[in-house]
C-alpha cells in the first residue's frame, strides 16, 4: 500500500491525483488487477470524472454547494456538516482496473481527491491487487 500526502488550498476543491496513482501503478509489479484509491477522511472523497476540461470539476462543486450549503442550521457543532454530507455522497474510494500495467481510465477520465473542508493537509491510500 502507498500513502500520499497532499495539501489543499480551498474549502471545496478537486485535486487531480491521476499522476500520483499512475506512478504507483508503474512502480508496482501489477500487470493486470485492480487499483483502489481510498480517502481516510470523513470530509473528503475520491471520484473519477472528466479531466480534460477543468470546468467540469468546477460545475460539480458548484452544484454540490447549491444542493448542500455550508450554513443550513445543521446539528453538528464543528460547523462542517455540509462537508460530511458531500463526502458521503461522493464516496471514500474508487476502484480502477489495471490492464497491461496501466490504469484502464477512459480517454477523458481523471482521478480526483475531493476536498470539502479545507484547506488542509490530507492523505490518500493506493492499494494494488
Amino acid at each position: 500500500m502507498k500513502e500520499i500526502t497532499i495539501k489543499t488550498s480551498k474549502r471545496n476543491q478537486f485535486v487531480d491525483i491521476t499522476e500520483h496513482v499512475k506512478e504507483a501503478v508503474t512502480k508496482s509489479d501489477i500487470k493486470d488487477g485492480f487499483c483502489i484509491v481510498y480517502c481516510p477522511h470523513t470530509t473528503a472523497a475520491i471520484t473519477v470524472n472528466e479531466g480534460a476540461d477543468p470546468s467540469v470539476a468546477k460545475d460539480i462543486l458548484k452544484k454540490l454547494n447549491l444542493l448542500i450549503p455550508e450554513n443550513e442550521n445543521y446539528s453538528h457543532a464543528e460547523g462542517n456538516s455540509d462537508s460530511h454530507i458531500k463526502a458521503s455522497l461522493v464516496g471514500c474510494s474508487q476502484t480502477i482496473p489495471v490492464s497491461n500495467g496501466e490504469l484502464s481510465l477512459g480517454t477523458w477520465q481523471s482521478i480526483y481527491f475531493c476536498e470539502f473542508d479545507g484547506p488542509r493537509e490530507r492523505k490518500f491510500l493506493i492499494q494494488l491487487k
